[in-house]
């Protein structure tokens, strides 16, 4: 009898493990790394001066003064700054508490700021172009972002992101050329991205194949065909197949003419318009209707989905059809979105970029389009700093919106759980 009461008294609780928390020390370290890299900025390369952040366009409405900061003091500030988050962090982990997303988020606009501050020292920084550009490179990030999202969700490892991207690009390119009508070539790389992917869930979801290794040969595949037929079929005859027209900018009224947010949000193209629709009908979508269950219990456990009456297949390949034309339509950006003749493999990796927005995001469409839109800020800030001239040398700028990819992914998500059935095909037995 006491045995039974020792044992009741020491085994653990529901409410106790229901409450427990999974941590990590990856935000933490790298958290500290950042820290120790705005440190070094400050006392191995200072730069005395002032830096001007410019809040406002010519052409605005509303003209918002310049902000004036002291480059260093401003820096030093931030260095304390970074350096008590990052104890705070290291503290949560170590009391074995959930480390809240608003550090993360903090933690980056400071540590952008102060670099900002250090990089455009005795300069006057044009804040309105640098968070346009950032939008506008990270509109197809976005759209691919959601398509992984969705592939996923569904069970299903997108990995072919890189070739709906392209596809869409290139048939937009050549529709709205010979048509010379935007939305032709908008509908049509829709249908590109979707045919990549009924390639894709054929293979993986049919025939069982291994879902990565079709992703991959799909981009190869999609790679080699649209430079074949650009060399061979649009450069011969760039005149008629590859001049696309581009979308015209839309100001929305009122809207457009809010500092700083109208000028980034509401002057923009209608690809961006539908990237705004689509992210919110994603995550409507996903996690408020019925659509949204079905699909996220086919990815988390096909065979309870399976019980319950779902056609588990029918509804991963659907959806991956989706996912496809929601990248094709990304790809779009490239050519008709930008105005700009398709070019070989001129998506250059955004869709591997869109996978690890997909995995910073935490599988969310909201945190993955907060992922992409780091990431093309991350693209955009090479432009800037080196108009303004900026001593930082331009290789590492390059290379700098992958270094945020892997640091993204390796250091500041910490433990994430991906759906459960992502990758395995279902087979009813």
């Amino acid at each position: 009898m006491s045995t039974t009461a020792e044992h009741h008294r020491t085994a653990p609780q529901p409410e106790a493990l229901a409450t427990t928390v999974v941590t990590s020390w990856k935000a933490p370290i790298a958290f500290a790394v950042f820290t120790l890299a705005a440190l070094a900025l400050a006392v191995f390369a200072p730069r005395e001066g002032v830096t001007k952040f410019r809040l406002s366009a010519p052409t605005d409405a509303v003209q918002l003064p310049e902000v004036t900061v002291p480059s260093m003091p401003a820096l030093w500030t931030v260095v304390v700054l970074l350096a008590a988050i990052t104890a705070y962090s290291a503290w949560l982990v170590s009391s074995k508490r959930r480390l809240p997303l608003w550090t993360i988020v903090v933690f980056a606009i400071l540590f952008m700021f102060g670099f900002l501050t250090w990089a455009a020292a005795g300069a006057s920084l044009p804040m309105i172009g640098l968070l346009f550009g950032s939008l506008s490179l990270a509109v197809p990030l976005i759209f691919g972002s959601l398509a992984g999202v969705l592939g996923e969700r569904v069970g299903v490892i997108n990995i072919a992101i890189e070739g709906q991207l392209l596809a869409g690009a290139f048939t937009a390119a050549v529709v709205a050329s010979v048509t010379g009508e935007p939305w032709f070539g908008l509908l049509a790389a829709m249908v590109a991205g979707m045919l990549v992917a009924f390639v894709l869930a054929a293979f993986a979801i049919k025939y069982f194949v291994d879902q990565v290794i079709v992703g991959v040969v799909l981009n190869v595949l999609v790679t080699g065909l649209t430079s074949f037929f650009f060399s061979q079929v649009l450069a011969p005859n760039a005149a008629l197949l590859n001049t696309p027209p581009r979308f015209d900018r839309w100001p929305i009224p009122l809207l457009g003419d809010i500092p700083i947010i109208g000028p980034v949000f509401f002057r923009q193209t209608v690809v961006v318009y539908l990237m705004y629709i689509a992210v919110a009908a994603v995550y409507i979508g996903l996690f408020h209707t019925k659509w949204g269950l079905r699909l996220r219990a086919v990815g988390e456990h096909p065979q309870a989905a399976d019980t319950v009456g779902i056609n588990v297949n029918r509804t991963r390949f659907w959806n991956v059809a989706l996912a496809g034309a929601i990248a094709g339509l990304g790809g779009t950006f490239f050519t008709i979105g930008s105005g700009i003749a398709f070019n070989k493999e001129m998506t250059a990796g955004a869709g591997f970029i869109a996978l690890a927005a997909v995995i910073f995001g935490q599988w969310d469409p909201i945190k993955a389009t907060l992922a992409a839109l780091l990431f093309g800020f991350a693209s955009n800030l090479q432009n800037t700093l080196s108009v303004i001239g900026s001593p930082v040398p331009s290789e590492f700028m390059l290379m700098l919106p992958y270094v945020v990819t892997i640091f993204a992914v390796a250091g500041l998500v910490g433990k994430v759980r991906g759906p459960a059935a992502a990758g395995k095909p279902y087979i009813k037995s």
